[in-house]
């Protein structure tokens, strides 16, 4: 007769994870992405509560009174307990509430310090998010096949001609700092040689496509400072892969070297590089704001330091909590890929 064992809740979970190990990863790393958001949550909420100077003042101007600044303070809930306004704030971000601005779109005080109609926090940063998207898109477009075919050909044969001067070149991108790039290009193509425009100023409302040479010289600056870290990382994995024995034994039972390369040595060398292009992404889409400051570009990243500068905290906060859950999104991606990349890794998780 055979007996029946019902298996405890820690067979279970480990026949899932047999199962679903993918499952699994992407429910592991959800969750501690969830709490990774909510500790950041605080950090920014705390951060922003300590910049030096009073939102309401910095509202109102300098020649408004006490009584005034008070009421306004009583108005943005600035005179609660800092914890009681962070649950505020953190259950209007669970709902998709992003909060209004202090300082855009507002009237002018006439005679009562409630008399305002901030504008949504939401319609402030759409256009320049919109506008720091175009151009890392763009760029990322860019650089990810650029890098993969430089690395590819550098990687194939070290020290070759070839290896030679794309190390030479990728070392001169990653020496030069960002600002002094875009100045160089400023003064080349838009001062000596008039082809280009020198900033990138838009219309309100204007679509950076709509005006394709604007983005010509911000986007060639961050190619030439971001290729130059992922050629010289895809470039180190080509060179581990092709001397491994795998690629070895292809060699010896007569595999052409191209597929050779495209099979092994590529492939293998795609997914460590999988972590340093989420990096390069994060870095372009989360404002890059000196680029946008050499080239008067109206994004995010340019943007947020007004929004400091003002003491718009809602805005700031916002920026802030949108450019993280970004971060955080695009390192769990990341992860995923090079579990899908490397088949063996997904029994290990």
């Amino acid at each position: 007769m055979t007996s029946l064992v019902t298996p405890t809740p820690s067979r279970r979970r480990h026949q899932l994870l047999r199962n679903h190990p993918i499952g699994w990863f992407i429910l592991r790393r959800v969750g501690l992405g969830a709490l990774l958001v909510i500790v950041v949550s605080f950090l920014v909420f705390l951060a922003t509560n300590l910049l030096p100077g009073d939102a309401a003042r910095a509202m109102l101007g300098g020649r408004a009174s006490e009584g005034q600044v008070a009421v306004v303070r009583q108005e943005l809930g600035l005179d609660r307990p800092l914890m009681v306004r962070y649950g505020a704030w953190l259950g209007d971000l669970s709902r998709g509430d992003l909060g209004r601005s202090l300082t855009g779109g507002t009237t002018a005080l006439s005679g009562s310090a409630g008399d305002m109609s901030a504008r949504s926090v939401i319609s402030i940063v759409a256009e320049p998010i919109r506008n720091t998207l175009v151009l890392g898109l763009i760029t990322v477009a860019l650089v990810i096949p650029l890098s993969l075919l430089l690395g590819v050909l550098s990687g194939v044969r070290p020290g070759g001609r070839v290896d030679q001067i794309v190390s030479v070149l990728t070392l001169v991108g990653l020496s030069v700092p960002d600002f002094v790039v875009g100045t160089l290009l400023i003064l080349g193509f838009a001062i000596a040689l008039p082809w280009l425009p020198p900033v990138s100023m838009l219309a309100p409302g204007e679509s950076p496509l709509g005006s394709p040479q604007m983005l010509v010289l911000p986007v060639l600056a961050l190619v030439i400072v971001s290729v130059g870290f992922t050629t010289r990382q895809i470039r180190a994995g080509v060179m581990r892969a092709m001397e491994s024995d795998y690629v070895e034994m292809a060699r010896l039972n007569g595999i052409l070297e191209r597929r050779v390369v495209l099979r092994w040595g590529l492939r293998n060398a795609l997914a460590p590089s999988i972590q340093t292009f989420a990096q390069i992404i994060q870095y372009l889409l989360g404002g890059v704001v000196l680029i946008e400051f050499v080239f008067d570009y109206p994004g995010i990243g340019a943007g947020f330091v007004q929004y400091v500068a003002a003491r718009d905290l809602p805005t700031v906060q916002s920026v802030a909590m949108l450019v993280a859950v970004l971060y955080i999104g695009l390192n769990i991606l990341a992860d995923l890929l090079v579990i899908l990349a490397i088949p063996k890794l997904r029994t290990a998780q």
